[in-house]
């Protein structure tokens, strides 16, 4: 086990942010994954990193901060707080993020304190939120299993047991096996995806036709000039990073009126400590026009009320069905995984995904048809039997899906 966490904790910081001598890494961490993020902070510190500086988190006080502070908290930002994510984003610190949090500790907390609180918080933090969307600086998304989470996915388990088993689900999905050679299996998986990514390219779509028998019937546009992307990205200043381990996704950004249909949700999605199941989007040149779930509602229709750009979509990625996550047979409750078990959409902000598209303002993105919101929420549409047709500038139709996979030309 100490050998796989070691592992892990290289993968992070010399793959997932290939951090740089001289270069200061930010951590933002749960307190009961301190021993993991003191871990990552050595192995940051062994590739001569300038300083390591923590940002707890803590899901206890969290909630009660939520069920209890004072009205005005949640229009707020402290002025510390601003420094410390634009600041270092304004340097180019490498992020890591370790995610892991009890997926229902919000339940029941007021939705519109939580609206308030992002509004305020995309506000302060614009310079954070926009160059991590650009490429300014590496960032790494990744997790480990605590106890509240692990009895969700584990509920049949005690405690002890479910969060190994945990650990044993998490260390498959990143390719951890104790053998040391994580980093060479990252690599010839990035090389797979890059292949992927190059062949969409080429075909130069104008849109994507979704469909499967839960109901989905969904044509979302492309803008003219999008390219897709995987998870090995580049910086501003030509250092590569991976912003999610795992990942299994190739993705662009829609036109943000460009989307009509139906969509099914076909998986959980676990947003601001809270469970939405069995929800469904109607949608109407690129807008949510309608939404409804049978667990979730409220939560799911202040998601998409935070601004006016979280209605609308900013972002489509393509995963097999027959993944290493997706293989395993589990509901992670957790977004870094479930994501990359199926294929997705996100509604809220777009990448960058443009020829030159980095190096654009925001007024440049949105002139070219791209979405533009505090906000970007990931849900997942992927099912056994989805079929996806792509129909190209010049007129073709091309299978891009085939019963949940990519067709054997991508």
């Amino acid at each position: 086990m100490n050998e796989k966490l070691r592992e892990y904790a290289r993968l992070l910081v010399r793959v997932g942010l290939n951090i740089q001598p001289g270069q200061r890494m930010i951590i933002s961490s749960p307190v009961e994954c301190a021993a993991f993020a003191r871990l990552c902070a050595a192995e940051a510190y062994e590739a001569q990193c300038k300083e390591v500086v923590m940002n707890w988190t803590d899901d206890a006080m969290t909630r009660m901060k939520y069920q209890n502070a004072a009205e005005e908290i949640f229009d707020e930002v402290p002025l510390w707080r601003r420094h410390f994510f634009n600041d270092h984003a304004l340097e180019g610190a490498a992020y890591l993020a370790i995610s892991a949090t009890d997926p229902e500790n919000l339940k029941g907390v007021d939705s519109q304190r939580m609206i308030r609180a992002q509004r305020a918080s995309g506000k302060a933090l614009k310079d954070f939120d926009r160059l991590q969307m650009c490429g300014g600086f590496p960032w790494c998304i990744a997790s480990i299993p605590i106890p509240s989470w692990a009895v969700r996915v584990f509920p049949d388990m005690d405690e002890a047991e479910a969060v190994s088993a945990l650990w044993d689900a998490i260390f498959q999905a990143v390719r951890i096996t104790g053998d040391g050679k994580a980093v060479e299996r990252w690599h010839e998986h990035l090389d797979t995806l890059q292949k992927r990514l190059e062949t969409l390219n080429a075909l130069k779509l104008q849109s994507l036709h979704y469909t499967n028998a839960l109901g989905t019937d969904l044509t979302v546009e492309l803008p003219e000039g999008h390219v897709w992307e995987s998870g090995g990205d580049v910086t501003l200043n030509g250092q590569t990073y991976i912003a999610n381990i795992p990942t299994e996704e190739i993705f662009t950004a829609p036109l943000k009126t460009g989307a009509n249909g139906v969509i099914m949700g076909s998986m959980p999605l676990v947003h601001d400590g809270n469970t939405i199941e069995n929800f469904r989007f109607v949608v109407e040149n690129g807008k949510i026009v309608e939404a409804a779930a049978r667990l979730g509602e409220q939560v799911l229709q202040a998601a998409i009320s935070v601004d006016e750009g979280a209605a609308y979509f900013g972002e489509v990625a393509l995963v097999p069905y027959d993944s290493p996550i997706s293989n395993q047979g589990l509901l992670f409750y957790n977004t870094l995984f479930d994501e990359n078990a199926a294929c997705h959409i996100a509604f809220g902000e777009a990448y960058p995904c443009l020829e030159g598209g980095q190096k654009m303002s925001k007024d440049e993105l949105k002139a070219r048809g791209l979405n533009d919101s505090i906000t970007h929420v990931d849900f997942m549409i992927g099912t056994p039997d989805l079929s996806i047709t792509g129909k190209t500038r010049d007129g073709r139709e091309v299978p891009i899906f085939i019963n949940g996979n990519f067709a054997p030309d991508i």
